[in-house]
């Protein structure tokens, strides 16, 4: 168990290293990962269930075993804190993939694409990213929750309300099934299984392990997702990488302008940045290649995979930074 800590550890500490290297492994051998995107069933809302959602599923379950009661009550404490990082979640990002499809005039596939990212809550990842940047992590724990538990609504109406303009008709219901499979019901029960089991020591074993897993489910996809999109990355076009970067980049910007805006302090600010910036776009390729109605948009697909790669490799890097400003006040 103490070997399995220690490499637990390691991933942590090398989160955007791993991922890169899967990728990158991935790009040159695609069958590597293929069996990540390898179908089990189709449920009744017609989702396709492959691998790729039960990794997600685990990712999803590690972060509802870091959940407690004591996080809901920092919830109830903190309402205006949480309030300002859902709207910021759901409007700054969702509007800002539709102004971006306009100005780069966007084909609608991947027009769709990049909105259904913007619609998506933040990921698991966030939370890593903001304890490594000496973020507060109880308000980054917060956020995704609350961002999370509303993602079977509001991904939903946000994508159907938005993706309007891109011609494509989009169901909300069979999305949010799909969230409620591989999203709510992981955390759920993750969550369960910490307040009934926190103080015995072979669960607080596993809960240290964890993290290692969630970066593993997070690497692998990745590399599924290049696995099956990785060949379409360079024929689609710079402009991709163009709408997936002022995203992206745009996104952490107003997250921390919301921060300056609401007054929060330092940490909060790097927070809400990360937050903000860093979709759950795992969730968003997954939904793209496992929802009926994106079949016939497959280019939709390619764009959420280029931007789940991106997030993970943005993310450590702006964490990076901000914790080489504070070795630099330091110093």
């Amino acid at each position: 168990m103490d070997t399995l800590k220690k490499f637990s550890n390691f991933l942590s500490n090398h989160t955007s290293s791993v991922v890169i290297a899967i990728a990158v492994v991935t790009f040159f051998i695609p069958g590597l990962m293929a069996w990540v995107n390898h179908m089990l069933f189709v449920d009744f809302a017609t989702n396709k269930f492959t691998c790729q959602s039960i990794i997600i599923g685990v990712i999803m379950f590690s972060m509802g075993l870091t959940l407690t009661t004591k996080d809901f009550e920092i919830l109830a404490k903190r309402p205006f804190d949480i309030c300002i990082g859902a709207i910021a979640q759901y409007l700054i990002m969702p509007f800002l993939a539709l102004t971006i499809t306009k100005l780069l005039h966007l084909p609608a596939g991947i027009a769709l694409g990049l909105i259904l990212v913007g619609c998506c809550p933040g990921g698991v990842s966030s939370n890593i990213m903001s304890y490594l940047c000496g973020g507060d992590v109880a308000f980054s724990v917060g956020m995704t929750t609350v961002s999370t538990l509303l993602s079977p609504i509001m991904t939903p109406l946000m994508v159907s309300l938005l993706a309007s303009g891109t011609q494509i008709e989009i169901q909300a219901i069979p999305m949010f099934v799909s969230i409620i499979e591989t999203v709510i019901v992981p955390v759920a029960i993750g969550f369960m299984c910490n307040h009934f089991f926190e103080e015995k020591n072979w669960f607080k074993d596993i809960q240290s392990v964890m993290p290692g897993a969630a970066v593993l489910g997070l690497a692998c996809v990745v590399g599924g997702v290049i696995s099956s999109q990785g060949a379409h990355f360079f024929s689609s076009g710079i402009t991709i990488f163009i709408a997936v970067l002022l995203h992206n980049g745009l996104g952490y910007a107003l997250g921390y302008g919301t921060g300056v805006l609401t007054k929060m302090n330092t940490s909060k600010k790097r927070t809400i940045s990360i937050e903000v910036g860093m979709q759950n776009a795992g969730l968003a390729t997954n939904l793209a290649t496992t929802t009926a109605q994106f079949a016939n948009t497959p280019e939709s697909a390619v764009i959420c995979a280029v931007s789940c790669v991106w997030h993970s490799i943005s993310g450590t890097i702006l964490a990076g930074l901000f914790k080489h400003m504070d070795t630099k006040k330091v110093d």
